[in-house]
């Protein structure tokens, strides 16, 4: 057992009247005893001690110091003051601790052959655990057998193999559990490896009395028997099972003898069940009492008057969901994911334009009619500048005389004279300004072979002068 120290910060004013007995763990707790502290030496929990053994000496581990002990002492009812407690004898040195760790490797083995031993005498016992003391000159042999055994012959060859002091001792089935350890149904360790000491007998009776099911599997323990914690609430069940009535296994009513199968002593129900079905019916204690009366007079009840076991806590009424697909359309959500699909396939096709060719960077289109374009596109590749003013650039005809402009160009001649004829045109009347805004001819409608067209419905002029024809060449 590892009982919490809870008195240690505690100070005490009087350092005379402080408990000077030392609790000592062996074997990682396995086994633990009480030793007295002669020299006053102050030791904490953990600290390894080395104590009197049996014929030498042994090396144990502080568990518990101060006046916890004393409380210890008397729940064991072992006396304080016993002269014949074995003593404290020093700090555990390097030597004591390297002597320790050989030995101890020694008893895996020592299991292993000593269960052989046992099995060609022929004794019907099951070696459980082999201890051997700190100097090797002890070893404590734990034992299970359900009947007695006659160890005699057992004990000189155990003597004689392993060269030590052979101790036998006889433990049970729960104590066997308690040394190997392990974890029980409930998550929890093992109540007997941690803090039960004491193991009273547990019998189906135990089971009975708090309704619980005879199921062999579930009521045992991993060692085999009754699990002890039937007995923990066993008192409080014998208590609260005083309040119900005695002798009423069975009852009588018109549909025949009812029969008792349960006590719920949290609700104060009695549950009986009529041979002629199955359906459990709960009753209070004091029907029962009334209906175990009335069959001592004689009288034979109609009816068992079940009661009403249902919750009185009010049920949670789930939230009741309606099935809108398809009835309600989200036109909002559903325009603005559209709107953002084509931003998106937008950003990533570039668009294109008739001829296959891409759009310029800008995001405007521009008018695949424009006449300055296009004649910013048929102007010869040359240092003259492109003409000035608005004027659309009219097409020619196929069937245009040999004297004509040459194709793709401008006429050669002085551009001095001809901006000056320009000039002198504007001045007559603003005769220039109505040409250009006159509409461009429209092709396959030439002039007269041989003669020009009107002024301002041809393009630029030819020649350098007025009244030349189109065929020479201007100076």
């Amino acid at each position: 057992m590892n009982a919490y120290d809870w008195l240690q910060n505690l100070p005490f004013a009087d350092t005379e009247s402080a408990c000077k007995v030392v609790e000592i763990s062996f074997n990682n707790g396995s086994r633990k005893d009480f030793f007295r502290n002669n020299a006053l030496q102050q030791f904490d929990k953990g600290d390894q001690v080395t104590v009197e053994g049996v014929s030498g000496v042994d090396v144990g581990e502080v568990s518990l110091t101060g006046e916890i002990v004393r409380l210890q002492l008397k729940k064991r009812g072992i006396n304080e003051f016993d002269p014949e407690m074995k003593k404290i004898l020093r700090r555990s040195n390097d030597r004591d601790i390297d002597l320790l760790k050989i030995n101890k490797a020694r008893e895996p083995e020592a299991v292993i052959r000593s269960r052989a031993i046992a099995r060609q005498l022929k004794l019907d016992m099951k070696i459980s655990e082999v201890e051997i003391q700190a100097d090797g000159r002890k070893a404590t042999f734990f034992y299970i057998a359900d009947d007695r055994v006659d160890f005699r012959e057992l004990i000189k060859v155990y003597a004689s193999e392993f060269k030590v002091k052979v101790e036998m001792r006889q433990i049970g089935a729960r104590q066997e559990a308690a040394k190997v350890g392990g974890i029980g149904s409930c998550g929890r360790e093992l109540c007997c490896s941690t803090w039960l000491t004491d193991f009273k007998s547990v019998n189906t009776t135990a089971a009975r009395y708090q309704n619980l099911s005879i199921n062999q599997t579930k009521l045992s323990g991993q060692c085999g028997r009754l699990k002890c914690c039937l007995n923990y609430e066993l008192d409080t069940y014998l208590d609260a099972l005083q309040a119900f009535p005695d002798r009423a296994e069975s009852i009588k009513v018109v549909r025949g003898q009812a029969t008792l199968i349960k006590k719920d002593i949290f609700k104060n129900l009695m549950w009986y069940v009529l041979p002629d079905s199955n359906k459990q019916y709960p009753l209070t204690i004091d029907r029962v009492r009334k209906i175990l009366s009335l069959n001592a007079q004689g009288v034979i009840p109609e009816e068992l008057e079940a009661v009403d076991v249902t919750s009185s806590k009010q049920k949670e009424v789930e939230p009741e969901f309606v099935d809108v697909v398809g009835q309600i359309s989200l036109r909002s959500l559903e325009k603005n994911d559209r709107k953002r699909k084509q931003q998106q396939k937008q950003k990533n096709t570039p668009p294109q334009r008739e001829g296959g060719q891409p759009r310029q960077e800008g995001g405007q289109q521009r008018s695949e009619n424009n006449p300055q374009r296009e004649a910013r596109q048929q102007r010869p590749q040359g240092n003259a500048p492109a003409p000035k003013g608005n004027r659309p650039q009219q097409q020619r005809p196929q069937g245009r005389p040999e004297g004509g402009r040459p194709e793709g160009g401008r006429p050669e001649g002085n551009r001095g004279e001809s901006n000056r004829d320009n000039n002198n045109r504007r001045q007559q009347g603003g005769k220039g300004d109505q040409s250009r805004n006159r509409p461009p001819k429209q092709p396959g409608q030439p002039g007269q072979p041989g003669q020009p067209g009107q002024a301002g419905q041809s393009g630029p002029r030819q020649g350098g002068g007025q009244g030349k024809p189109p065929g020479e060449p201007a100076n």
